[in-house]
């Protein structure tokens, strides 16, 4: 049987089940107690189910009543996000954001597909790049918004997450047993040097450069294809590979924190809509207590 659950009168419901009160619920919702307990009369009879049991301190939820709430708080949410999308004006113009390529394939598509779906005038221009490339731009005007790498914890900006570099190895081939280990890294980049070599080096770890590349697609494939180990995100790790610890004998790199930078001279509504929806799509890095170092 269908059941035209009005979501105004889940609202009620909810506000009764919250307050365990018609009297309080009619205060909070600025409804009469007598309007308020019609209209939980009224869903009762639709689900055809008592949903409240009635006592002289309130009212309490009976079994049928506990299995309707979270039904009615998704159905309320839903209604609610709905209407403020509605009522949330598209915005117009362009804005530039630069990224570090490691999101490109996960992070950067939920922010934009969010973005795009309520701003669809709005002109998106993507920048992949090193930290160093997209703090350059910044600086140059040629981007409004930058995601990078900070992990040295010199930059300032909103710490979207933190997700630190590890030694990665692939399941199946065991390249961090060979000796000299196979390593692969970033082509002349000085971060390599002073974190990812550094940390072998300190701990006595033998190895030889096997492979290198400018990009972090390239080293995850020289980790799938087991020609190496490589200096990757945590969140980066490619399918049937593995973080190498300490366990292993291999030491964590660095606790990259990822920073959002703004462009001060280039501040607009498209940018902060922007930033809000990345903030979103990073929030599954963050860690449990919220916090971010």
């Amino acid at each position: 049987m269908d059941f035209p659950l009005e979501s105004e009168l889940l609202r009620t419901f909810l506000v009764v089940a919250e307050t365990g009160n018609v009297t309080r619920a009619a205060n909070a919702l600025g409804r009469t107690q007598s309007a308020v307990s019609m209209q939980v009369r009224r869903l009762e009879e639709i689900v055809s189910s008592p949903l409240f049991a009635r006592g002289a301190r309130g009212v309490a939820l009976t079994e049928e009543g506990s299995r309707l709430l979270p039904y009615a708080r998704r159905i309320v949410g839903l209604v609610d996000e709905a209407a403020g999308a509605m009522r949330t004006s598209p915005l117009e113009g362009a804005v530039r954001v630069g990224i570090p390529e490691e999101y490109t394939e996960t992070i950067l598509p939920r922010a934009l597909a969010a973005f795009a779906e309520r701003n669809p005038r709005t002109e998106v221009t993507v920048r992949c790049g090193y930290s160093s490339q997209q703090l350059a731009a910044l600086d140059r005007d040629e981007l409004d918004l930058a995601v990078i790498f900070d992990w040295d914890h010199a930059t300032s900006g909103e710490i979207l997450a933190l997700d630190p570099t590890v030694w990665v190895t692939a399941d199946l081939h065991g390249s961090h047993l060979r000796n000299p280990v196979p390593v692969a890294v970033y082509w002349n980049s000085s971060w390599c040097r002073d974190f990812a070599i550094r940390s072998l080096d300190r701990h006595g770890i033998s190895y030889r450069i096997a492979y290198s590349s400018d990009t972090s697609s390239g080293l995850r494939s020289a980790v799938s294809a087991g020609l190496a180990i490589a200096p990757l995100a945590r969140s980066n790790i490619p399918p049937n590979a593995r973080e190498l610890t300490a366990e292993d004998g291999f030491p964590p790199i660095d606790t990259s924190r990822v920073v959002l930078r703004r462009n001060p001279r280039r501040a607009s509504p498209a940018a902060d809509r922007l930033a809000e929806m990345l903030r979103s799509a990073f929030a599954p890095l963050r860690p449990a207590d919220g916090s971010a170092g």
